[in-house]
């Protein structure tokens, strides 16, 4: 070799070097298949175990699952943040379920809808979902055994709660067995290429609102749609012309539409909480929360009373709301939401004393605050 086409002597410790550290990946990697084999051996292990103890048919333990998460989430060191790790675990989490049961989820459909990108969030994509076209079909799916579980939207960041889900409770003995808090970002889709070509705007009443603002900015005059979902809105738009919606980029790829904008929510911290619903309650996790339907006698300070008992034991309510009862005009039930699960020593205290105050008293679910 001449002395001018000579490797520097820098460079050629580089190349060793990148050659070692790629060797340390590989060698990393052999050992993660290893460890991944094994983990997944343990949960099936587990599952035996739970079967020979006659503890039900259910693979599915969000108190569990949350706990594990955690476990993972604290003290993260990095580099990978904590978003990426509990990606990646819950993609674990539901490939060791799959081999023990496939788990069949319905949510508010059709595909592309949010719902669906929450169901994905917190279950991994090890699990068969089934789109279905209203809430009260999601409560019936599994109610009726077709499904294990159901996913629907509760409340929005902006816009408040989704009164159809809680109305289902008053009528459904399912239970809330998990959360799911999933960020929202709007895109303007269509099938045409330029804002000025829109004649008509489709979206969930939700989605609309929680766009007003750029919409009456950009879209002065259009007029605007409320559909079942945002992925039914991509579904039409994708079969019509002139006409756009307001769902997510997943929406667009599924449905072969033009993103005309993104990120047209009026609050950048735009959030929607899911809830899954079982048949089966969910176990104490260590950082729950639970829901009661509530209704009370109609005479001055009845929710003053069954409020007080949450304040003389220390608990602390996060949301109440109302909803009419559809007993008699006027007469309303109240959805509560507070810290902790019902088998902890405070909260049990707290409702023994609400019912014995209250009209009646219905329990939704105790379950793990969201991860991540």
């Amino acid at each position: 070799m001449t002395e001018e086409n000579a490797a520097p002597q820098g460079a050629v410790g580089e190349v060793e070097r990148l050659a070692a550290v790629r060797a340390r990946i590989d060698a990393l990697d052999l050992q993660l298949r290893e460890m991944l084999n094994e983990r997944a051996r343990l949960a099936q292990e587990v599952g035996h175990i739970k079967a020979e103890l006659g503890a039900g048919d259910s693979c599915y333990r969000p108190a569990r699952e949350a706990q594990v998460l955690r476990a993972i989430q604290a003290n993260n060191p990095g580099p990978l943040s904590d978003e990426a790790l509990l990606r990646i675990y819950r993609e674990i989490i539901s490939a060791c379920l799959a081999l023990e049961k496939t788990l069949r989820i319905a949510y508010l459909g059709p595909e592309g809808t949010y719902t669906q990108a929450a169901v994905f969030k917190h279950f991994g994509q090890g699990v068969q979902t089934s789109p279905l076209g209203a809430i009260d079909e999601v409560f019936r799916e599994v109610e009726a055994g077709g499904a294990d579980c159901g996913v629907v939207p509760v409340e929005n960041s902006t816009e408040g709660v989704v009164t159809h889900t809680l109305d289902m409770f008053a009528r459904s003995n399912l239970r809330i067995c998990a959360e799911i808090v999933l960020p929202v970002h709007h895109c303007l889709l269509a099938r045409v290429t330029a804002v000025t070509e829109i004649t008509e705007l489709l979206s969930h009443a939700q989605s609309l609102a929680q766009c007003r603002e750029w919409l009456d900015r950009h879209l002065p005059g259009v007029p605007r749609r409320a559909v079942t979902s945002n992925g039914d809105a991509a579904r039409q738009v994708a079969a019509g012309t002139g006409i756009a919606a307001v769902a997510s980029r997943e929406a667009a790829r599924l449905y072969g539409l033009n993103v005309l904008a993104e990120n047209i929510e009026d609050e950048p911290d735009n959030t929607t909480r899911f809830l899954v619903i079982a048949r089966d309650d969910a176990e104490v996790s260590g950082r729950d929360k639970t829901s009661l339907m509530v209704a009370v006698d109609n005479r001055p300070g009845a929710l003053f009373r069954v409020l007080e008992p949450f304040h003389q034991h220390v608990v602390s309510l996060t949301r109440i709301e109302s909803r009419p009862s559809r007993r008699g005009p006027w007469d309303y039930n109240f959805f509560l939401d507070l810290e902790g699960h019902a088998q902890d020593p405070a909260v049990a205290a707290a409702l023994a004393a609400l019912t014995e105050r209250a009209a009646w008293v219905k329990r939704l679910g105790s379950y793990p605050v969201a991860v991540g």
